[in-house]
Parts: C-alpha cells; sequence; structure tokens
C-alpha cells in the first residue's frame, strides 16, 4: 500500500472477513510472524518479528539505520521490484480513488537507487549530546544519522563535518535543523539552518562562518527562525554568510536557486521529468501553475509565444523571475486566484500543474476544467490527490492519453508521476 506497509488479514471473527493488519518492511506472499501493536475498529498494525518465509525479491538493505529512520520503506526490496511495487500502487490508486483503468502504457523511469537526493534535511538536537539524524519510523524521536546512502557523496560530507563540529561543542544549542542542497555537479551546496528564537544574530554568524571554514564547499549560510504565519512566507532571517543561491545546471537551462527555494530533489532525473512534461508540445500560450523557479516554464518559453509562470511562495518567484525569457509573465498569486482572474479572457494550448501533495486544492480542479484548455500536464508528488483530481478533470472531458511514473525518490514509498490529458 501506498506508505510502505504491506497488507495482512486478521482471522475472520464474528463480523466476518478479518481486518486488515499493517505491517511496514515486509513484501507480497511472505510468511512472517508478528506482534499486533494496535487495533482500531476497521484495521489494524502490527510489527513483523521474524520473516519465515522470505520473498525472492528480498534483499540486504544498505543502510545501517534502515527500519529505524523513518526515511526509506523500501530497501528491504530488490529496487526493480520496488519500481514495480510502485507502478502498482499508482494503478490502485486510480482504480480505487478515480474509478479508472489507464487506456494507455505506463511508462516507468528508474532513477540510479543511491546516492540520489540533492537536498537533505537534518533534524539537531544538543541537549546531554550532540545529535544529527532524521526522525524515527513512526516517531518524533531522534535517530542519530552519520551517513545517507540515498543522499549524495557531497551531502554526506557534509553531514560528517556538521557532526565533527558538534562533537566539538561548536553548534549552537538554538540549532534545530540543517537542510544542505548541493547543486547539479554535487560541487556546491547551500546550508539553510532553522533555529529557536533566542539565538543572537552574533552567535548565528559565527556559526554560519565556521560551517564555511570547515567545509568550502558550502558556499553560503542562511540561518533563520521559521514563520508560523503561513506557508507561503518567506522564513525570518537571523544571520547568513557568503551566497544566498547557487546555480543549478541542466540540459535545458541553468536556474538560480535560493535557499529556501523549491526544486526536484533527484538530480539524476530532473531533465528527464522535463522532457516528459515540455517534450513535443508548442503554440501560442501555456500557463505553468505551481512554478517554483521555473523548472518547466523556462523551457515551455521555447516552444510557446507566451507563458504565465504562477508562483506564490516568495522565495520561488523571486527566483522564478531572474530564471524567467522576457516573454514569460511571471505572476505571483496563487493558482485559484490567478485562474479566477484568467476566466473568460483566455484559453491557453497547454497548461502544466504541479502542485504539492495536497494535489489541487480549493476549486482549481473546477476552474482548471471550465479554463478548457485542449492540452493538461498534471506532475504528481501522491497518487491519492493525484487520482481524485483525474477523477474531476475526467468527468469534465478529458481523457489521459499518457502516463508516466517517474522514480524521483528510490528506497522510500514516494512516487512521481506525469499524466498528460487532452480534451
Amino acid at each position: 500500500m501506498y506508505g510502505g506497509d504491506g497488507l495482512a488479514r486478521l482471522p475472520p471473527d464474528e463480523h466476518g472477513r478479518g481486518k486488515a493488519a499493517f505491517v511496514p518492511f515486509v513484501l507480497a506472499e511472505e510468511i512472517i510472524e508478528a506482534t499486533l501493536l494496535e487495533q482500531k475498529p476497521g484495521f489494524a498494525r502490527a510489527r513483523a518479528d521474524e520473516i519465515l518465509a522470505a520473498s525472492v525479491h528480498r534483499v540486504k538493505p544498505e543502510c545501517l539505520y534502515f527500519g529505524r529512520c523513518g526515511g526509506c520503506a523500501y530497501q528491504h526490496a530488490a529496487y526493480e521490484h520496488q519500481l514495480e511495487i510502485k507502478a502498482a500502487i499508482l494503478r490502485e490508486n486510480l482504480r480505487r480513488i478515480a474509478k479508472l483503468e489507464l487506456p494507455a502504457e505506463l511508462i516507468v523511469h528508474p532513477s540510479p537507487p543511491w546516492n540520489y537526493r540533492n537536498r537533505a534535511r537534518l533534524q539537531v538536537k544538543t541537549a546531554l549530546e550532540f545529535v544529527l539524524g532524521y526522525r524515527r519510523f513512526n516517531s518524533h524521536d531522534l535517530v542519530a544519522v552519520e551517513q545517507c546512502p540515498i543522499s549524495s557523496a557531497l551531502i554526506n560530507r557534509a553531514i560528517t563535518v556538521v557532526w565533527k563540529l558538534g562533537r566539538d561543542g561548536a553548534v549552537p544549542d538554538e540549532v534545530q535543523e540543517i537542510e544542505f542542497f548541493a547543486n547539479a555537479g554535487d560541487k556546491q551546496l547551500l546550508a539553510e539552518l532553522a533555529c529557536a528564537s533566542g539565538i543572537s544574530a552574533t552567535t548565528a554568524g559565527q556559526f554560519a562562518r565556521q560551517l564555511q571554514d570547515a567545509m568550502p564547499e558550502i558556499i553560503g549560510v542562511a540561518i533563520n527562525k521559521a514563520h508560523p504565519s503561513s506557508p507561503n512566507t518567506d522564513s525570518v532571517s537571523i544571520a547568513s554568510a557568503g551566497m544566498t543561491a547557487l546555480t543549478y545546471s541542466t540540459q535545458h537551462a541553468s536556474y538560480r536557486v535560493s535557499a529556501g527555494s523549491f526544486f526536484q530533489v533527484n538530480r539524476h532525473l530532473t531533465d528527464v521529468l522535463v522532457d516528459i512534461v515540455t517534450e513535443g508540445v508548442s503554440g501560442q500560450t501555456a500557463f505553468d501553475l505551481y512554478a517554483g523557479v521555473g523548472l518547466f516554464s523556462t523551457v515551455l518559453a521555447t516552444g510557446f509565444a507566451q507563458v504565465s509562470a504562477v508562483e506564490a511562495s516568495p522565495t520561488s518567484y523571486a527566483d522564478l523571475v531572474h530564471n524567467s525569457a522576457a516573454h514569460v509573465k511571471t505572476v505571483r498569486s496563487t493558482s485559484e486566484q490567478f485562474l479566477k482572474s484568467a476566466a473568460g479572457r483566455v484559453r491557453p494550448d497547454l497548461v502544466v500543474v504541479d502542485p504539492p501533495r495536497g494535489g489541487l486544492q480549493g476549486g482549481v480542479v473546477k476552474l482548471l476544467a471550465a479554463l478548457e484548455a485542449p492540452r493538461i500536464a498534471y506532475v504528481s508528488c501522491d497518487p491519492a490527490t493525484l487520482s481524485r483530481d483525474l477523477a474531476g478533470l475526467c468527468s469534465a472531458g478529458y481523457r489521459i492519453v499518457q502516463a508516466h511514473m517517474v522514480d524521483l525518490f528510490p528506497q522510500t514509498y514516494h512516487l512521481e508521476s506525469v499524466f498528460h490529458l487532452t480534451r
């Protein structure tokens, strides 16, 4: 199931068929010995204590922390089987939620399974002893992590550097989170730190410079406290050192990406994703909704006379403006607000949507359908919200003509997909 758990059933009882039991870190058709951990009216959760009969697809996990760290769900499965699992989950979500059977082949795009991530966000604890790591599986507790095999080599070097600084007592107590973002060549890093509000600008600035001195590949450090009021509001800056952005170069374009801006995390499949969305499409007008720093709109601008790129985040929007050609109209707005303003005024030849995990929220599906664009490319990172939205679009007269599963997140249960629809 989506989320990484295996599905078993408890024995039938007086109410009929036994309830579903969700068991992490198991594979289909394995025979296991398990302990029930939780029973709800409609389901149960269990822990696999022993694998009595293993799947032929089971492999030894490569990470020391697998099963404790909450980052990965599938390291116990051979990579080829991970792709089969994800493709099946995508199809099952479409059947169950959207009542759709794919009319076309699902094209699967694999990734190198290790060291693919260009971004890693780690939690920090300094009380009693220094700990750097990720959240424990199904918990808010912290697992100390000194290496991460799905992150790039440069990010792993940065993790080692921070551990040394932490053991030397150099990491301020107020630091709660560190995020590293590597450029396409894995040669430069941006570091972004989230801190408790009690940290002084002097202390923050000193640590920013110390981090750069310890690792020259860190070209910039931003130290912030999180802004609580809105997800589309920038963090409040406390201090910084060096550059505030790096250049991320792909086969198609070079992008300025600032600390805090969204960019795709798989450093191997960025061009593949862009090609799937933009290849072979051209026309007069295109809309790029949830445009980020302009990953798609920058390339769409080579095939369309005018592109409207819409982004709500202040940080990503500033990068979008910087990265956009003259005939790209950049709009700082939510997609819902933009579509309301565009209603009845223009019918684009293509609309690209790349929403966050919540999908096309608010009235975006209805507004998009009312726009009557002949083509839509939907880029999704959540099969459930994708299926919900496709159901609405298909009932409004669209049909799926091409479906792609792009494995941007090997070893995890997350999956990316791209669906091309025509009206």
